[in-house]
This record gives structure tokens, sequence and C-alpha cells, in this order.
């Protein structure tokens, strides 16, 4: 499923214009990436739950060369399945 079938079903489910469907998914993805850009947790209970991890600076080696590059310290988000999503989908 992809952001254009979650907004037809929501809109089909819900009963609202697509206008309105689409705007309410906008909300739920920008509320959730700057949550995470803050740092914080997001935990959508039963299915899923977003963290971000912090990672220090290393000395990492350009394939093509081998020369040493010293690597600069990074965030990136992470994903992390419900006990629930694992049941349902491992059935």
């Amino acid at each position: 499923m992809n952001k254009l079938e979650l907004i037809s079903t929501l809109k089909n489910e819900a009963n609202i214009s697509k206008t309105e469907a689409a705007r309410v998914v906008e909300i739920f993805f920008d509320s959730m990436a700057d949550a995470l850009a803050e740092g914080e947790r997001v935990e959508i209970r039963g299915l899923c739950s977003f963290f971000v991890k912090d990672y220090k600076s290393y000395t990492g080696r350009n394939p093509k060369t081998g020369d040493k590059v010293t690597i600069r310290p990074k965030r990136l988000p992470f994903f992390k399945c419900g006990k629930e999503l694992k049941e349902r989908v491992d059935y």
C-alpha cells in the first residue's frame, strides 16, 4: 500500500472527500516526521514504533581508493514492528 492507496482507503472508510483525506494523511506523516526530527519516539500501539539512533563518528575506508575517511556523527530513524502486527502477519 502506498500513500495514494492509503488516502483512497481513508476517503472510502471515513466517507470524506479525497482532499480532506489527503490533508489528514499529510498531517499525520508530518507530525511523525517532526517528532522524529526532535528526537522523540513515535509509538502506534499494536502496529509499530519509530525511534532515532545516534551514531558516533568513526574512521571508514573509501572502497575505490582504500584511503581512510572520517565519517561524521549521524542520526538515523529506525522502525520496530509491534507484537500484534507480527502475529497478524505470521498467522
